[in-house]
């Protein structure tokens, strides 16, 4: 793949975070801060940051917030191909933090919103042609068509001969069913080499809620690195017979939103140089998962998904 011109094309959705000003519930707060969000876009920003050659594909609204958006992810040095729709506006999410630096979520169109018009024809076999890795998983594939379009994209990723990251980030709110969800796992995991889990997301994905379990259980499926973080309590991972884990960072929480994308974006920048993840030696698995645990509690330092991301050379290897 030495060839290829770009490390990962990220698909997905990329949204507007309103953060507040301070501490409490929406309707304490007087202020908010226009940020990027949206889970694959974080990825983004992260991987871009660390030094890799990055590509976006998705949907924006054509609206201000869309080129708003298109404006901050080239400034990090990220391709952007969005396909631009007037059919829908560009999402907003309003962002509360407790004491804890636990979030809670608002969104006046989160269900409606231009993301969730992403479609099979948005996958671009030329741009996945230039890429070693696919990284996808995105709340999108809550709609029928979304879903087809993750389908469609570690089809065409496994084709054009990428290697595919996937990260659920499960969203209940947005599923009518969530059996729907297992059925779109079950077509997807097992085109993927890369997959990474939150603890509460074992259950809905794998049908196995105890981490340990849910990791094997991809391995079984032929993920050739299955990752399941657990929060304070760091992550693990199965490849293959092994298991690994990695304690997490201690760290003052400030805000908590996007430490999931900021450990797969330092997981990706790891392996994505290293070659088939079978090959992999274990103590490089092991450095990768510790790096990973790094980005994402540099992530809990700063309020938002993308303030604390780190950039190469920031965070030791």
């Amino acid at each position: 793949m030495a060839d290829r011109d770009l490390d990962v094309v990220c698909l997905g959705e990329a949204l507007v975070d309103l953060l507040p000003d301070r501490r409490g519930r929406l309707d304490e707060q007087d202020r908010f801060e226009v940020c990027s969000g949206g889970a694959p876009a974080n990825v983004a920003t992260g991987l871009a940051r660390l030094g890799l050659r990055v590509a976006f594909r998705g949907v924006l609204g054509d609206d201000a917030f869309g080129r708003l958006l298109v404006r901050k992810l080239s400034a990090e040095g990220v391709e952007c191909r969005f396909r631009a729709t007037p059919a829908a506006p560009t999402g907003l999410w309003f962002v509360a933090l407790d004491e804890r630096g636990e979030r809670s979520f608002f969104s006046p169109n989160g269900r409606i919103s231009a993301d969730k018009l992403l479609e099979p024809a948005d996958v671009d076999p030329a741009l996945l042609s230039r890429a070693a890795w696919l990284h996808c998983g995105t709340s999108a594939h809550a709609t029928p068509r979304g879903g087809e379009a993750l389908r469609q994209a570690v089809r065409a990723a496994r084709e054009a001969g990428a290697r595919v990251s996937f990260d659920p980030n499960v969203r209940a709110h947005l599923w009518h069913d969530l059996s729907d969800l297992r059925r779109l796992c079950d077509d997807v995991l097992p085109g993927c080499d890369l997959v990474k889990l939150s603890e509460d997301e074992c259950e809905a994905c794998t049908g196995e809620r105890e981490p340990g379990r849910a990791a094997a259980r991809l391995a079984d499926l032929g993920v050739g690195l299955a990752v399941v973080t657990l929060g304070p309590g760091g992550a693990l991972a199965r490849r293959g017979a092994a298991t690994f884990r990695a304690p997490a960072e201690r760290v003052e929480v400030v805000d908590t939103t996007g430490a999931g994308d900021g450990f797969v974006a330092g997981l990706l920048a790891r392996l994505a140089r290293l070659g088939p993840l079978e090959s992999v030696p274990a103590a490089e698995v092991e450095r990768a998962l510790a790096f990973a645990n790094r980005v994402a509690a540099r992530v809990c330092t700063r309020a938002g998904a993308v303030a604390g991301l780190p950039r190469a050379g920031d965070v030791s290897v």
